[in-house]
């Protein structure tokens, strides 16, 4: 029996190289865009306050509680029970003040009413 390796055809070599070349071009823009969302000024001011969770609640039900029930249960928008779970502190900082996702407005509260308010979220 011959210790002969099997070559793989040229057109699988250069797929795979390709594909890892797409794998390591996606990965670079992924850590990007999270470098760009750390690196807001707003967000770190934000992260690094303390955050209330009495004036958080009062912030929610001035500002979110109409859509999304004053127990956070479902609403016009959706339920915020366990958000912190589903969504990063960036992430739920950046849907806020975007308001990226219609009908939710944008909403602009300062940095400390911001760490207020994910405070009172992080314990629904």
């Amino acid at each position: 029996m011959d210790n002969q390796l099997v070559q793989a055809p040229s057109w699988l070599n250069r797929s795979i190289v390709v594909l890892a070349i797409a794998v390591l071009i996606a990965g670079i823009s992924i850590l990007g865009v999270y470098w760009h969302k750390i690196s807001d000024p707003y967000i770190q001011e934000v992260l690094a306050l303390k955050g209330n969770v009495e004036r958080g609640y009062k912030i929610f039900q001035i500002n979110c509680a109409g859509c999304h029930d004053i127990r956070a249960n479902n609403s016009v928008g959706p339920c915020l029970i366990n958000v912190s779970k589903r969504r990063s502190k960036i992430g739920t900082i950046e849907q806020v003040i975007s308001g990226r996702t219609p009908p939710m407005p944008k909403f602009q509260p300062t940095t400390q009413e911001m760490s207020d308010l994910l405070e009172f979220l992080q314990h629904l």
